[in-house]
């Protein structure tokens, strides 16, 4: 079963969320980025979600985490629970 390992930042709109990922895209450290600003609990791990396989995440995550490249910022990736930005740092 495909695995990956992915870190995420959750803001409440989409005008945040381009706002944080030009900031990074500019050079500021997705981890400080995602502790400062995420809505989610892994904020304060630097938005690391650990490693979980396809399924696991909601459907919007899935198409980001499975398909999109590798430690690159995608987003923003809207999901019932808010805006994300998320990259993804391993794939298997």
């Amino acid at each position: 079963m495909a695995q990956a390992s992915a870190r995420h930042i959750l803001v409440n709109s989409e005008a945040e969320c381009e706002a944080l990922k030009s900031e990074i895209e500019q050079g500021k450290d997705f981890a400080d980025v995602a502790r400062e600003h995420s809505k989610c609990p892994s904020g304060s791990q630097g938005g690391d979600l650990g490693t979980f396989g396809r399924g696991q995440m909601v459907r919007e995550f899935d198409e980001v985490v499975f398909t999109g490249d590798l430690n690159k910022v995608h987003g923003p990736v809207k999901t019932q629970f808010g805006y994300h930005l998320l990259e993804v740092t391993s794939r298997s």
